[in-house]
């Protein structure tokens, strides 16, 4: 029985070192950005929440467990109710988990909308949608929001907060840090569209949904960076050359100091050449 017993503490002392190791690896964590504008992250995601004289404004929730820590956060800091949550997209890794906010105005772009309807995403549902362009005043701020067009998803919008002049972009920029993966299920001309028409807005900081916080010029270079290799891809393949050629050229290696260099250069590479070809821009 002693050895029973033995064994069995054994194993619960295991097992609770292995669940308590799984929470620590979830880091979390709030930082003023500027002004009344604070970056909520959750791992490797970050979205924004912004304190007004009227409430507070939150963004993509990410997922439940991480709107249930925030609110235990935003109880414990401000004195203010929660009473819009704007989403960036309807992609799962952003917006699951708005339900746990409650009773609030959700905002997001109408095909946000059709998404969450169609149950691509658990999240709430909107409740105030537009198709171009929104702007939201709660208390003494404003929230101006430009849908972004297709490219990553059809759905993202990017917003400023007001006065403080700082944007919300969610995946198609992430700052010093090459674009995820192979570009999945991403239009890359779209794309660069996208940040082309983030370039095109009024605002001093980025703060991005992945990576570090900016400013506009971060958006531009990773406009380039993008443009750079879709030029670069395009040539080599049209020289003949295969994607493992390409992967083992220095392509895009001036961007060796940037996040993930070493991780997602080829996979970038690879995703670019797939969508060439796809594309119909090379054989």
């Amino acid at each position: 029985m002693h050895k029973i017993t033995s064994h069995l503490l054994a194993a619960i002392v295991l097992l609770t070192g292995i669940s308590v190791a799984a929470a620590q690896e979830v880091k979390r964590g709030i930082e003023q950005v500027t002004g009344d504008v604070y970056r909520f992250q959750n791992r490797f995601h970050y979205a924004i929440f912004v304190v007004t004289d009227a409430g507070i404004v939150v963004t993509d929730p990410i997922n439940a467990d991480a709107v249930k820590w925030l609110k235990a956060e935003l109880a414990k800091r401000f004195n203010k109710p929660v009473t819009h949550m704007i989403l960036s997209h309807h992609h799962g890794d952003h917006a699951t988990g708005g339900e746990e906010w409650g009773s609030i105005e959700v905002v997001a772009h109408e095909n946000t909308k059709k998404h969450v309807a169609a149950g691509k995403v658990q999240t709430a549902m909107p409740t105030t949608t537009f198709a171009d362009k929104h702007t939201l005043s709660v208390g003494n701020k404003t929230f101006e929001l430009t849908y972004l067009g297709v490219g990553h998803g059809d759905d993202l919008i990017a917003m400023v907060v007001r006065p403080e002049n700082v944007a919300f972009v969610v995946d198609a920029v992430s700052p010093k840090r090459l674009p995820w993966r192979d570009f999945p299920n991403t239009d890359i001309d779209g794309m660069i569209n996208q940040i082309k028409m983030i370039e095109s807005l009024e605002f001093d900081v980025l703060a991005p949904g992945h990576s570090v916080i900016g400013t506009k010029k971060d958006a531009t270079d990773v406009r380039v960076y993008i443009e750079e290799l879709k030029a670069g891809v395009k040539d080599a393949l049209a020289a003949g050359k295969s994607v493992e050629d390409i992967i083992a050229s220095d392509l895009a290696s001036n961007y060796k100091d940037w996040a993930g260099y070493d991780s997602l250069r080829e996979l970038n590479i690879r995703g670019m050449a797939r969508w060439l070809k796809e594309s119909g821009q090379a054989k």
